[in-house]
């Protein structure tokens, strides 16, 4: 049974070291976290392949979801569950026509409530919003705040993401505002233990 739209949501960092990337991947599959984005803004097209070909062969052995971060091509050759686009990744209406209905169509929707509805209305199986505290792999974005997910909790009737320098002490406040994943980079990718800080995230998503 597939996992759902819920709870820790990893996403890779630009790391050109497919073995610490697979090392460190699979602690976290092994911790728990069942969903798994690939994002990798600056690797050529045939080591990205490379890579989304090695994270697909691992979280199918762990029952785990493989959201690639636009790419649909890279997505249906490697058999991933879904796609991830941002603002400037894609016509969200032409994905979702070419992505078969079992896949995943998540977009990223900042700070705006009416961006993710046209998401929604677009075909978008979840929103994200954020940076909502700083971060290095988008320090210009504009920072969110977690009213932010009230309303889309409120309002929405899909599936929340936050996203952002999210770690385990500051991630409370999104989880109380209706935040039903947190995607996370960081704090899991330069943990000194990646698989003790995944569970630290999923203990905290699931009291």
């Amino acid at each position: 049974m597939a996992p759902p739209l819920e709870g820790l949501y990893a996403i890779t960092p630009d790391w050109s070291d497919t073995r610490r990337l697979l090392t460190t991947t699979e602690a976290l599959l092994a911790a728990g976290c069942r969903i798994l984005q690939y994002r990798h803004k600056t690797a050529s097209p045939c080591h990205r392949a490379e890579q989304a070909g090695a994270l697909r062969a691992l979280t199918q052995a762990y029952g785990a979801r493989l959201i690639i971060n636009d790419d649909i091509e890279l997505a249906l050759a490697v058999g991933a569950d879904g796609v991830h686009l941002g603002a400037d990744d894609g016509d969200l209406v032409t994905a979702r026509a070419r992505l078969p209905a079992p896949l995943w169509l998540g977009a990223s929707c900042y700070q705006s409530v009416d961006t993710a509805r046209a998401a929604i209305a677009a075909g978008a199986d979840y929103v994200a919003f954020g940076r909502f505290f700083p971060s290095n792999s988008k320090p210009l974005a504009q920072q969110a705040h977690p009213d932010l997910l009230r309303t889309a909790r409120q309002q929405l009737n899909r599936p929340i993401c936050a996203i952002g320098g999210i770690t385990v002490d500051n991630a409370p406040p999104l989880l109380t505002a209706g935040a039903q994943m947190l995607a996370v980079i960081g704090a899991l990718y330069e943990a000194g233990d990646p698989g003790h800080r995944a569970r630290a995230f999923i203990k905290l998503m699931s009291s």
